[in-house]
């Protein structure tokens, strides 16, 4: 075996400016995946993570999967009944105490129960749509990203005395009102209160820094008319990955819609999978790419080396001997190529790591490009490297084994 190695690489060494051809095509495709793989596997695990802080880990809300049986569908035995007019029912969750009480008997985390309601933030002649959410402050503070999102003011400062109300600086700015001013909400039904603004909230979303707006629990009942009622549960798990096994429970316990961030995201997470499948196809194409260059190369070696090849069999070296010389010469270049690969790549995804920019367009402010660090994409490229390099010199490799010594020394072709 040792002669085999020597054999080969003198073979490797005696083509040295196509050799080092080959291992830059490798070394550029191994590097260039690890870079790619960097970004996008970056760019996923910053998305995932902002949903799992940003977005509640189970949401349970007043609605059912199924709507409820009608009166009539319980009574009269019809295919089907038209006509019915069911009762403007606000809905709410029933019994809020004992369900509150249930969830902090066994729930692996923390919960807020709130009430949500839709209205409108007024100030002098300005108005703003909002999302008018009703809080505990301490359990809200245990759940809730915007808690350490504040530019002025505090989220606690809901808790201070008289009616007082949070909301995002855009929709600050749209009104025209500023930290202390005191806004007017508007509930769906037409009721009107006065709010003190003690904290302005900057999250870097749009859709929560312009609509989202934060008081007492108690306030937003009385302004929504619906006393000792919530509408929303919020739960936050220590394991966010344990999500859909609580919501199942809860659901199955409660009778409420409960979602896991997995199933209100489910279509973003199945993209990722579809878009993991793209990128190391493309992964494979490029090394496929670089297995040419080494089997170009191993194929002009055993075409030149074939009178070597007679006199090493006819010394007493095997089909197997020979087979397993060229694919070391491949896998050889495929390693080196793989190991300068590594290098390159650790620049490039530093390269992309260090670059700063800032970006506030349509919701989240990003300042520099999201990159993951990780061996894996090493020895994934790696893997696809001397994969590739197997391949393409086994195939020459093969033909060149199966030469009759007997007709290349009499010059046969």
């Amino acid at each position: 075996m040792p002669l085999i190695l020597d054999i080969a690489f003198t073979h490797i060494a005696g083509r040295a400016r196509q050799t080092v051809v080959a291992v830059i095509g490798v070394a550029v495709g191994v590097g260039f995946s690890i870079a790619m793989a960097a970004l996008m596997q970056g760019g996923q695990d910053d998305f995932v993570e902002q949903l799992i802080d940003t977005m509640p880990h189970v949401q349970i809300t007043d609605e059912r999967r199924s709507a409820a049986r009608q009166p009539a569908e319980q009574i009269y035995q019809a295919v089907e009944i038209s006509g019915l007019r069911p009762r403007d029912d606000r809905r709410g969750i029933i019994n809020p105490t004992a369900a509150t009480a249930w969830l902090d008997a066994w729930v692996p985390g923390t919960f807020s129960a709130t009430l949500r309601a839709q209205g409108v933030m007024r100030y002098r002649s300005r108005e703003a749509s909002a999302s008018i959410i009703g809080v505990e402050p301490e359990d809200e503070r245990a759940v809730s990203p915007i808690v350490g999102e504040f530019v002025r003011g505090s989220f606690d400062a809901l808790a201070s005395g008289g009616n007082n109300v949070v909301i995002g600086d855009r929709m600050a700015e749209r009104l025209g009102a500023k930290f202390g001013d005191t806004i007017t909400a508007v509930s769906s039904t037409g009721l009107t209160r006065s709010f003190r603004i003690v904290g302005l909230f900057h999250t870097g979303t749009t859709a929560r820094d312009e609509g989202e707006a934060y008081m007492l629990l108690k306030d937003a009942q009385i302004l929504a008319e619906r006393p000792n009622i919530i509408n929303d549960v919020t739960v936050k798990l220590r394991n966010p990955y344990a999500s859909p096994a609580v919501a199942r429970r809860i659901e199955a316990e409660l009778g409420y819609k409960a979602v896991s961030w997995q199933e209100a995201n489910e279509g973003i997470m199945e993209a990722f999978i579809v878009r993991n499948i793209i990128m190391y196809t493309v992964v494979a194409a490029i090394m496929v790419v670089a297995g040419f260059g080494i089997f170009n190369i191993i194929s002009t070696i055993t075409h030149e080396k074939a009178r070597d090849i007679a006199i090493m069999k006819s010394l007493g070296f095997g089909q197997g001997d020979m087979q397993r010389m060229f694919v070391i010469e491949a896998v050889a270049i495929g390693g080196a190529g793989a190991a300068f690969g590594w290098l390159l790549g650790f620049g490039l995804t530093y390269a992309l790591a260090s670059i700063r920019f800032e970006l506030d367009a349509g919701g989240q402010e990003i300042t520099e490009l999201p990159i993951a660090w990780s061996v894996l994409h090493y020895l994934i490229a790696s893997a696809f490297a001397l994969g590739s390099a197997a391949v393409a010199g086994y195939l020459p490799a093969r033909r060149a084994a199966r030469l009759n010594p007997v007709d290349i020394i009499r010059g046969a072709t």
